[in-house]
């Protein structure tokens, strides 16, 4: 099941962009929530590495929660993507298992990759693609998750 929504709301001569999806916890509905996140983030004009590193995020967001918090059961993820002020904000919401990736100990990066083992990275890309990354416990069970990163081009990106 994949349902959503794109809302454009005029206030006082700014435009809010606001996209709302649901899919079923299933791996191979990921494409609909990065598609929903490459057009709010498109739509507001941001920056080509912005677009990229929010996808890459949510992505990796999406993907735990359907593996590591569901873990093959049935579920769904709420995600909604919207622009506020200058900052574009994700917000994923799970009936999973409640998990805080926020506190999750980053990897020990003077370990080759070779010789680290598998896994370990989604939360530190995540880390990496946003300016900030923020869990609650959702009110009667699972999780919230929110991604926020500037649409405002960074130094690095030119």
């Amino acid at each position: 099941m994949v349902s959503g929504d794109v809302v454009t709301d005029s206030m006082d001569r700014s435009s809010r962009l606001r996209r709302h999806i649901t899919i079923d916890a299933d791996l191979a509905q990921l494409a609909d929530i990065r598609a929903a996140v490459r057009e709010v983030a498109s739509t507001c004009e941001a920056p080509a590495d912005c677009v990229s590193d929010l996808v890459q995020a949510v992505d990796e967001a999406a993907t735990n929660i359907i593996r590591y918090g569901y873990r093959g059961e049935p579920g769904s993820i709420d995600m909604t993507a919207e622009l506020v002020g200058d900052d574009i904000v994700i917000t994923l919401s799970d009936e999973a298992p409640t998990f805080d990736p926020t506190a999750a100990e980053p990897p020990d990066l003077s370990i080759a990759p070779q010789h680290r083992r598998p896994g370990g990275m989604g939360i530190h890309l995540m880390r990496l693609s946003t300016d900030s990354m923020e869990h609650r416990v959702r009110p009667g069970g699972g999780n919230i998750l929110t991604l926020t990163r500037s649409r405002v081009r960074r130094p690095k990106e030119g």
